[in-house]
């Protein structure tokens, strides 16, 4: 499928795009005004990224590439509470001293104060701040448990009637929220995120419908699967970080060239900056 928006194509070229809430008003929105700013989350649960998180960081440098305005949000206050999706159970409550309230990714985008310069926010901020009774009667008000309990992230655990806490079903409002208060301090209107954050960022786009909000979007890039269909980032020896300081280059490297041979035109189409012209060449 063509599209009028030159990102979108040069995106779809790769494989980035999974889903997406309305791909045609989003096409549009993107080919009349180059200045809608975009947000992807990363978790604070480690002082690094792993190699499941690069195809969202590459959409970060295309978003830049492309001129539109980046949101860089870290999860400094739904860190505190763990996401169950994709979860065959709870995660650990981390100790607040544990929870990274930094990632650097100075290397792949720019943070100025530029037109296109990407900016960094932390949940934790306005979280953090929320009296309960007030979340509950302007943001809970609008939530059906009846929908809340089809989802995928919570249907999955009932069914294997595995334990899901209230503190969990909680994460769905308070991401959410997210969305709502970015559009609000800095005009977003498009979230990106894995294919496992679809129902979290459908969540964010109706809750926006209920405040009157402009229309929002939602795009999902797909997991970074082995051909086995196991997620990438994590082998018996731990994660493959990002950050050259948790994992030697050297080990990352091999990594990458012990992957099965099935796996290498994908990765190569998803991750690398070169012109897919020479790849295919």
């Amino acid at each position: 499928m063509k599209h009028k928006s030159e990102f979108l194509n040069f995106i779809q070229e790769r494989g980035h795009p999974y889903q997406c809430t309305d791909a045609e008003g989003l096409d549009r929105v993107l080919s009349q005004n180059n200045h809608i700013t975009a947000y992807i989350g990363f978790d604070c649960t480690a002082p690094s990224l792993n190699i499941g998180s690069l195809i969202q960081i590459m959409m970060l440098r295309h978003l830049q590439k492309f001129g539109y305005k980046l949101i860089v949000l870290l999860g400094g206050g739904t860190t505190k509470i763990g996401d169950p999706s994709g979860k065959d159970k709870a995660r650990s409550v981390l100790p607040m001293e544990n929870i990274n309230q930094n990632i650097s990714l100075e290397k792949v985008i720019s943070f100025n104060d530029g037109k296109t310069g990407a900016i960094v926010e932390n949940k934790a901020d306005w979280l953090d701040s929320i009296k309960y009774i007030d979340f509950l009667r302007n943001v809970g008000v609008h939530f059906s448990v009846n929908r809340m309990l089809s989802l995928d992230s919570v249907k999955i655990r009932l069914d294997r009637e595995q334990n899901l806490s209230f503190l969990e079903f909680n994460y769905m409002l308070l991401q959410a929220y997210d969305f709502v208060d970015l559009n609000k301090k800095h005009g977003c209107r498009l979230q990106i995120g894995g294919s496992d954050q679809w129902g979290n960022i459908v969540n964010g786009i109706e809750l926006g419908k209920k405040f009157n909000l402009p229309e929002l979007f939602g795009l999902t890039t797909p997991l970074l699967l082995n051909a086995k269909g196991k997620k990438m980032g994590k082998t018996e020896n731990g994660a493959i970080w990002l950050d050259g300081s948790m994992l030697k280059p050297l080990d990352y490297t091999q990594y990458f060239r012990n992957v099965h041979d099935q796996d290498v035109g994908r990765f190569v189409r998803h991750l690398p900056i070169c012109q897919l012209m020479r790849l295919k060449n």
